[in-house]
């Protein structure tokens, strides 16, 4: 028997492993969700809680450290708590009463905090609320008049002045262009921040900050200005914050901490040479009565063990956590080829732990990551907290790269196939490994740094993401950096409004470029066509599982598996936009999905890929819609999928696919409140073995964090009728049509079914994707209206493109107008 034979029986018997009934169940789930209690699970009253563990020790700041640490006799400070509990065998609570309690250095935990036969939980006292604060009050401020209505004081002590908030909220540095809160990136870019006719005005820029986009929209880049010459022309330092340095964005850019840029209310610029503050009060703001505060430490709490003195047992519950420093500026390191690197730091930092858990917190207010799991890592837990205005990353799960074999670091990188180590998985246990993020919502993140995520993995196994709602994100909500090791579950998250600031994402993502991959192409299928390919699965070791999510993006895909993905199963998810990508990667199988408006985008595959994609609701043909290089479809299985549209399924057919999938009238149950299962008289759609799942089931389950989460905008679904009026075009790699429907009235909170409906903004390479949105409505175009797509046809027709336009649009319940630049469009609509 051939080489190429045997591959392919190989292939096929991996697909049909998986091939089976029902897809609710699975050989292998890992932490299995446990029932999550609140923080008086018991029901206990407020003194028999307190007494549940053998030991309590009390802290206020009103306390006395010589005390003896009860309840009426609480210590001062945390320390002196930590002190005494690490003398105390058995279990230990120290309790929090409320008040905010300043940090100076972060708590640090070891194994004489936590060991075996021994455990620790710091919580707030019932009721209370305990503050653990990484900011100096800043006191005493003697305000005078600047002038042009800037306000300054004089900084006693010589603090960090990094973050500046006033009454609980942060404010902008003074910055050019101006803090925009609808501004599409950093809140407002502009091409000329760095001009040298704008540098020429800056006295002494030394100090300040350059932000910009990458020039691919894949993340962002971070700048220290250190000086100037005489033509306007910037020093600088930086720009290590992105692993695909491929160049600056020419028009994304923002600069900050430049005095002459102080012209805005809300702004502030610090002179640490005068420890001079200035600050622009916003309209109304009693200076004399706000509080100011500055973060002055990078974390404020580290479990630090190691794999062979590991920290056990340590819990943090019910407490607030906030204010750190921005860390954009310290030491990055590569997530081997992915796009990123990190800073490998936290408010909350976890390294050489067992059994150690933040449960029930608020984390807010945060310069750089909120949560941090480094190296080696067991049995972790984040639980029932709240993320919100963070600057970087919720929660990270990256291991040593020394645990990974014939490691690579950058894109274009590899190692000399000769030189490949060949034994499969890792090569120490220096790594998180069964840990659990469940229910959590984590929303508004990414405030200063773009690659980021909700939930980032990478060199970890067997991470179980479940019951979490994440939103409001520049990038995707959980991201995979690479394969190694797999073993994951991601399941019932809520996951929506994704990829704000950046593109070429999905609202989930995940990079393979392991030991098999190679940068180059042709290189790669050479490979491939030898021994090389025994290393396909050497780092993908174990079966990344994603099933019963909702996924929703608007500027890219609700799932996207990129550049060698390897070693999938997806099922029984829902997704409302953007569909599923596949690019090049082996054994992905995806099943029982149900694709709203969207469908599967399969991107220059393997030969002999073992990808299986059956029982599939798709409401769009596949794209891309022709040949692509690369792509081969032996060796995989595409099938049994139901479409709604015969022309789609004509168009699978005519690519060697779907032989035995299905045209069916799909009906919804209630698709307006969310309710996407296939109802009982669509009996087509179950002969193809279709399921439906649950629906009730996604995102957070906490009382507290449910009245707090947002849900996605549902989507109407638009079916191919055939008829004129019903037609999809594309107008810039935007999915437009005339609105006509009750349904997308409805949808879109319109007076009347007029104007031209926006569909869906392609995920990469549509250049009004900054501009229109989906579930937007087109009134008007160059002030004329337009009440249908022959009326838009005209309107841009009787315009010269090179010149900015204006478009009014129906959003959010009420018209308004967008300027669209000169030449951002291209040509008329197709």
């Amino acid at each position: 028997m051939n080489r190429k034979l045997i591959i392919g029986v190989i292939a096929l018997s991996y697909m049909l492993s998986y091939y089976i009934y029902p897809v609710t169940a699975t050989t292998r789930d890992v932490n299995r969700i446990k029932t999550e209690s609140g923080q008086n699970p018991a029901g206990l009253n407020t003194d028999q809680w307190l007494e549940t563990a053998q030991t309590q020790f009390y802290v206020s700041p009103s306390g006395d450290d010589s005390s003896d640490g009860s309840r009426p006799h609480p210590f001062r400070t945390i320390e002196k708590a930590q002190a005494e509990a690490r003398k105390t065998q058995g279990e230990v609570t120290i309790i929090l009463r409320g008040a905010t309690y300043r940090l100076a250095a972060p708590l640090r935990f070891t194994p004489q905090d936590g060991a075996a036969g021994k455990s620790l939980v710091i919580r707030a006292f019932p009721g209370e609320k305990a503050v653990l604060c990484g900011s100096v009050a800043l006191d005493s401020l003697q305000w005078q008049p600047h002038g042009k209505g800037i306000l300054k004081t004089r900084l006693a002590g010589h603090p960090v002045m990094d973050m500046l908030l006033v009454n609980g909220e942060i404010r902008p540095m003074a910055r050019y262009p101006n803090h925009d809160p609808e501004a599409i990136r950093f809140n407002g870019t502009a091409a000329d921040a760095t001009a040298p006719e704008r540098v020429k005005t800056w006295k002494n820029p030394a100090g300040g900050y350059l932000h910009a986009m990458h020039g691919s929209d894949w993340g962002d880049f971070h700048y220290r200005i250190t000086g100037k010459d005489r033509k306007g022309n910037l020093s600088m330092e930086g720009g290590w914050q992105n692993n695909r340095p491929s160049g600056l964005h020419a028009a994304n850019r923002m600069v900050e901490n430049i005095l002459e840029e102080l012209d805005a209310p809300g702004e502030w610029f610090y002179d640490a040479g005068r420890s001079m503050l200035y600050y622009y009060p916003i309209e109304g703001e009693d200076v004399n009565g706000a509080s100011f505060e500055s973060p002055q430490i990078k974390h404020l709490i580290e479990f630090r063990g190691d794999i062979s003195a590991p920290v056990r047992n340590i819990t943090v519950e019910g407490i607030d956590l906030t204010q750190t420093l921005r860390t954009f500026m310290e030491p990055y390191e590569p997530l081997l080829r992915s796009d990123w690197t990190i800073y490998r730091g936290a408010a909350v930092f976890f390294e050489g732990t067992e059994h150690c858990s933040l449960k029930n917190c608020n984390l807010y207010n945060l310069g750089g990551n909120a949560v941090f799991f480094s190296s080696y890592n067991r049995h972790g837990e984040v639980s029932g907290s709240h993320f919100t205005r963070i600057g970087a990353s919720a929660v990270c799960f990256v291991g040593n790269p020394g645990a990974v074999r014939s490691p690579s670091f950058a894109y274009p990188e590899s190692v000399p196939a000769e030189e490949i180590d060949r034994e499969h998985g890792p090569g120490s246990d220096n790594y998180p490994a069964d840990c659990r993020v469940h229910d959590n919502l984590i929303h508004r993140i990414g405030l200063y740094e773009k690659q980021i995520t909700g939930v980032e993995l990478s060199m970890c196994r067997a991470i179980t993401v479940s019951h979490n709602s994440i939103y409001d994100t520049p990038r995707a909500g959980i991201n995979i950096s690479e394969g190694t090791w797999g073993g994951h579950v991601l399941e019932f998250n809520d996951i929506f409004d994704t990829v704000r600031e950046t593109g070429d994402h999905g609202s989930f993502n995940s990079w393979g470029r392991d030991r098999y991959w190679h940068p180059n192409r042709h290189t790669l299928d050479s490979l491939l066509t030898t021994g090389h390919r025994e290393l396909v699965p050497a780092d993908a070791i174990e079966t990344v599982i994603i099933r019963n999510n909702r996924f929703r993006c608007d500027r890219g895909w609700d799932i996207d598996l990129d550049d060698g993905s390897t070693n999938y199963h997806i099922y029984s998810n829902l997704c409302l936009n953007g569909g599923l990508k596949l690019r090049e990667g082996f054994y992905r199988v995806v099943e029982n999905n149900i694709f709203v408006n969207g469908t599967f985008h399969r991107h220059v595959w393997f030969r002999e890929n073992g990808t299986v994609f059956v029982r599939n609701i798709v409401m769009r043909p596949y794209e891309p819609q022709q040949a692509v290089a690369g792509y081969d479809v032996q060796g995989t299985l595409i099938d049994c999928n139901i479409f709604t549209d015969s022309l789609a399924l004509k168009m699978a057919r005519e690519y060697g696919t779907d032989a035995h999938s299905t045209v069916a009238g799909v009906k919804f149950v209630d698709p307006a409140s969310g309710d996407f299962r296939v109802s009982a008289g669509s009996t087509d759609v179950f002969r193809t073995g279709f399921q439906n799942f649950d629906m009730n089931r996604f995102g957070v389950v906490s009382g507290r964090l449910k009245a707090l989460a947002e849900q996605p905008v549902m989507p109407v679904p638009l079916y191919a009728t055939g008829a004129a009026d019903s037609e999809r075009l594309v107008w810039e790699g935007v999915q437009i049509k005339n609105l006509e429907t009750p349904g997308e009235r409805s949808a879109t909170g319109m007076d009347s079914e007029r104007g031209v409906y926006v569909i869906a903004v392609a995920a990469y390479g549509a250049h009004l994707i900054d501009y229109l949105k989906s579930n937007d409505v087109i009134l008007g175009f160059a002030g004329k209206p337009v009440n249908s797509l022959t009326d838009l046809f005209h309107a841009i027709a009787g315009v010269n493109l090179k010149e900015s336009q204006s478009i009014t649009l129906f959003r959010n319940q009420k018209e308004q107008a967008v300027t669209l630049p000169p030449g951002i469009i291209r040509a008329n609509i197709r």
